[in-house]
C-alpha cells in the first residue's frame, strides 16, 4: 500500500493529476464513501442510511452548502478531492467528471460513509493478500439480491464488494475486518456467489473482475455503492456521489474506528 499523505494525494487529485481508483492509497487513514443529497432530502436518506448500517454507515454530515469536511481532515474540499464523481438527474446518471465545482448548490449535504478500502491495511498487515491490490484494480462490487430496508423514497438491494481468500485465511479476514463495524465489518457471506444472486464473478456490476484461484473461497462485505443504487432508486432531480472505488482520503486514521460502534463517540463533526 502507497504510504503517502493523505493531503498530498488529494493535491494531486485537485489539480487533475490522478483520478483512479484509490484501494491502496494513503496507508492508514480512512476513505469514505461520498454522497452529496439536496437538504430536503437530507433527513430521509440519513435515515435509510441509519436503517441500513452494515452497508451505509455515517462517518460524517456536513452543514447544507458546507464544501470544506474540517471534520474529516486538513482544507478537504468536497468539490474537487475525489477522483471521480457521478452526476446524477432524475434517477439516471447524467456524467461522469473529476471536479463538481461548476455545479455546486448552497443546498447540498455532504454525506460520508464507511467503505471498506478502510480496513484493507489491516489484512494486508497480517499477511493476506487482497487480490484487487496486488493486480492494480479497482475491486469488484456486485449487486445481490438482499433487499435493503426501504426508508420513504430510498430503497434497493444491497451491492457488495469481494475479496478471495483461502479457507484459513478467510476465517482470519472475517475476523480482522469484523473489528471495524463502521467500515463495513465481517462479510456478510462468503461461498458461492449464486446464494446472492450474482451469476458470473466475472462480470462485476462496478468496478474490475480479480483472479479467484482454485480452492478459494470468495468473500462479500456489504459496499457502500448501496448509497448510490438506494439514490438512483429515489429518482431525485439531482444529487452527486463518488464512482464507485473512487473515495474521499481523508486524514482520519483507520485505528480510531477500530472496535467503534457509535462515530458520535469520536466526535468528527
Amino acid at each position: 500500500m502507497i504510504k503517502q499523505c493523505p493531503r498530498v494525494i488529494r493535491a494531486e487529485i485537485r489539480a487533475g493529476r490522478f483520478c483512479g481508483p484509490t484501494s491502496g492509497l494513503a496507508a492508514g487513514y480512512v476513505q469514505a464513501n461520498i454522497a452529496l443529497v439536496p437538504a430536503e432530502y437530507a433527513d430521509e436518506f440519513a435515515r435509510f442510511c441509519a436503517q441500513n448500517n452494515r452497508a451505509c454507515a455515517l462517518l460524517y454530515r456536513a452543514e447544507p452548502g458546507q464544501f470544506l469536511m474540517s471534520g474529516l481532515g486538513q482544507d478537504i474540499d468536497i468539490r474537487s478531492d475525489i477522483p471521480r464523481y457521478l452526476v446524477h438527474r432524475a434517477g439516471h446518471m447524467a456524467e461522469e467528471v473529476t471536479d463538481i465545482r461548476a455545479l455546486w448548490r448552497e443546498d447540498l449535504v455532504t454525506f460520508a460513509l464507511g467503505c471498506s478500502f478502510s480496513f484493507e491495511e489491516a489484512l494486508i498487515a497480517a499477511d493476506l493478500e487482497v487480490r484487487n491490490i496486488v493486480e492494480g484494480r479497482n475491486v469488484p462490487m456486485y449487486r445481490t439480491n438482499r433487499e435493503c430496508t426501504a426508508v420513504g423514497r430510498f430503497h434497493g438491494n444491497m451491492v457488495v464488494s469481494m475479496r478471495p481468500f483461502n479457507g484459513e485465511a478467510t476465517e482470519r479476514a472475517c475476523e480482522i475486518s469484523g473489528r471495524y463495524p463502521l467500515v463495513h465489518g465481517a462479510p456478510i457471506f462468503s461461498g458461492d456467489a449464486a446464494a446472492l444472486g450474482i451469476d458470473n464473478l466475472d462480470e462485476p456490476d462496478f468496478g474490475d473482475a480479480v483472479r479467484v484461484d482454485n480452492g478459494e473461497i470468495p468473500s462479500f462485505w456489504a459496499c457502500g455503492v448501496t448509497a448510490i443504487e438506494a439514490l438512483r432508486n429515489a429518482n431525485l432531480p439531482f444529487c452527486i456521489t463518488h464512482a464507485p472505488g473512487h473515495m474521499l482520503i481523508s486524514d482520519r486514521l483507520n485505528a480510531e474506528l477500530e472496535l467503534v460502534t457509535d462515530i458520535q463517540s469520536l466526535d468528527w463533526n
